[in-house]
């Protein structure tokens, strides 16, 4: 681990490919994420914005190049990477027969946290996403934005360095998106990494300040929002992502 490296990820001639789907694949992909930056990750459905999560992640594996978080080799992925960061992932991460509770401890345990961090946490964190009221109820009873939270908690408890989220509020509504868009913004004014993707363009305009754009498997435009939209003569962020990808349907 490079102790002064500044990048939060550092992405080198990257190359990915399922063996079983030659659709989706990355080749000598390159990107650079700077520590404590709010980054949106986007691209049209099967561009392969999951997958460049998963594999920043370390959930899937290089085929060739390398990807570092925080100067560590996730190649070499150990205990020590596994708690710098956190990962809020589109789909419900959590037990549903048990309480927002017993997922953080179960989670927090998991995470390297003790018996007494994770009480703490566990107060903060319920009190903060508005889950108090419910923190010994079953998970499976509660509206998707309460588990939409439930599941920001336990990403989160270890308090990461490095947040990666996976449309983190997909299905909620306006009144949840506004609070777990504000709580992130918090997070990251403390320092820690934001690494997003999200169908909601206006919401990435509220919360991101540099993006990437992919499509098939090829980063197409990167940098700073009110820079690329002052570049490309749009007033909004939907305008350029449909202007570079296209208004055909996508599966």
């Amino acid at each position: 681990m490079a102790l002064n490296d500044p990048f939060a990820i550092d992405i080198t001639d990257m190359e990915f490919q399922y063996p079983d789907n030659p659709d989706v694949s990355f080749s000598h992909l390159n990107l650079k994420i700077k520590k404590g930056e709010r980054f949106g990750l986007f691209g049209p459905n099967g561009a392969g914005k999951t997958t460049l999560m998963n594999l920043m992640t370390g959930l899937l594996q290089v085929d060739k190049g390398s990807i570092t978080l925080l100067g560590y080799d996730m190649s070499k992925r150990n205990k020590t990477v596994n708690k710098l960061f956190g990962f809020v992932p589109q789909d419900f991460s959590f037990y549903h027969e048990l309480s927002p509770a017993e997922n953080l401890a179960f989670f927090g345990a998991w995470s390297g946290l003790n018996k007494q961090e994770i009480c703490k946490r566990t107060d903060e964190l319920l009190n903060i996403l508005g889950l108090e009221d419910v923190r010994d109820k079953q998970v499976q009873k509660f509206s998707g934005g309460m588990k939409r939270r439930v599941n920001l908690a336990i990403g989160v408890i270890h308090k990461p360095k490095v947040l990666f989220l996976d449309e983190p509020t997909v299905g909620v509504d306006i009144q949840t998106r506004h609070a777990i868009i504000n709580y992130l913004r918090a997070l990251n004014d403390e320092g820690t990494t934001l690494i997003y993707t999200s169908h909601q363009l206006s919401e990435a305009e509220e919360l991101c300040e540099q993006v990437a754009m992919i499509d098939d498997g090829k980063i197409i435009t990167e940098g700073n929002i009110h820079t690329l939209l002052k570049e490309h003569q749009h007033e909004s962020l939907e305008d350029l992502f449909i202007n570079l990808t296209g208004k055909e349907y996508r599966n």
